[in-house]
Formats: C-alpha cells, sequence, structure tokens
C-alpha cells in the first residue's frame, strides 16, 4: 500500500531530459551478469552522440561484457538543498572498441576512471532503452543519520 502523503512525487523524464542529466555527471552503475548472477560496478562515461562510452582493464567486467553484452547503467543525484532527486537507466549492449579504432584514441583522453591504470579497453553502450525518473523530496523524507565510526571515516 503507498501512501501518498509520504511518497515523492514522480515525474517521468523524456528521453531528451534523460540525456541531459546523464551528461551532467560522469559516474554510474553498470550492471552485468557474472556467473549467472547480477554484480554492479561504478564506472566512469562520457557521452558519445547517443550512447555511453567507458574504460574498463581486464577483469571480472570484461570477462561479463564478452559473455553477455546485455549491460543496465544507472545513474543517479539527489540535491537536498533544491528538495529533487533523479535516476536514468539505459538499457542495451556493449561493444568493445577494437584498439585500432579510431574512436579509441580520440576518447580515451576524456575517459578519467577512478582506477586509471590498466584500464586500455573502450566500452560503448549501444542503448536500447533510456529511462528516467525525477522525485520531488520533502524535509519528512531526508535521512537523519547519526554520525557513527562508519558514516564518519566515509566523510574523511
Amino acid at each position: 500500500m503507498r501512501d501518498d502523503k509520504v511518497a515523492p512525487k514522480a515525474e517521468t523524464l523524456t528521453t531528451q531530459q534523460c540525456w541531459k542529466l546523464l551528461s551532467d555527471t560522469s559516474v554510474g552503475r553498470l550492471a552485468v551478469t557474472v556467473d549467472g548472477k547480477p554484480d554492479v560496478f561504478p564506472v566512469n562515461y562520457k557521452i558519445d552522440g547517443e550512447s555511453l562510452l567507458f574504460r574498463t582493464g581486464p577483469g571480472t567486467k570484461l570477462n561479463a561484457i564478452n559473455d553477455d553484452a546485455s549491460v543496465a547503467l544507472e545513474a543517479d543525484a539527489v540535491s537536498v538543498e533544491f528538495g529533487l532527486a533523479w535516476s536514468v537507466v539505459v538499457k542495451g549492449s556493449a561493444e568493445r572498441i577494437p584498439a585500432e579504432s579510431h574512436e579509441l584514441n580520440t576518447a580515451i583522453h576524456g575517459l578519467f576512471p577512478w582506477q586509471g591504470v590498466g584500464k586500455s579497453h573502450l566500452i560503448r553502450i549501444v542503448p536500447v532503452t533510456v529511462t528516467g525518473r525525477r522525485f520531488t523530496l520533502d524535509a519528512s523524507m531526508t535521512w537523519n543519520l547519526p554520525l557513527n565510526d562508519a558514516v564518519r571515516a566515509g566523510l574523511e
């Protein structure tokens, strides 16, 4: 049962609004299938036309993409100051861009993953769907978390 008095008001975003929000940030969470189970990884991405690019190195993400190119990427943001939150989900297929590709040489310069060493594979997400929601928050929905040791450590 949904209580409309406390549930945030959701606005369905247009595809154009979703792309604008995706261009305003560069960090998302990539969902892939690993050994038949979902797994999620943070990635730094850039928009290229109506697709997304990110760099990765050898390992779980790349193996998962090689096994099953179906992926989803979610990006979001919350602004307590303005009482807004949004979430955009891109579902599609991941394509490896060959090392000899001109795109790799031009795009790689603008992508700076958190762990930049060894991220020599460029991946393009070709969307099938791009959907998003924007939520209006009010003060009753803010999270009041005590600054315990774990929270404090994340802020330091």
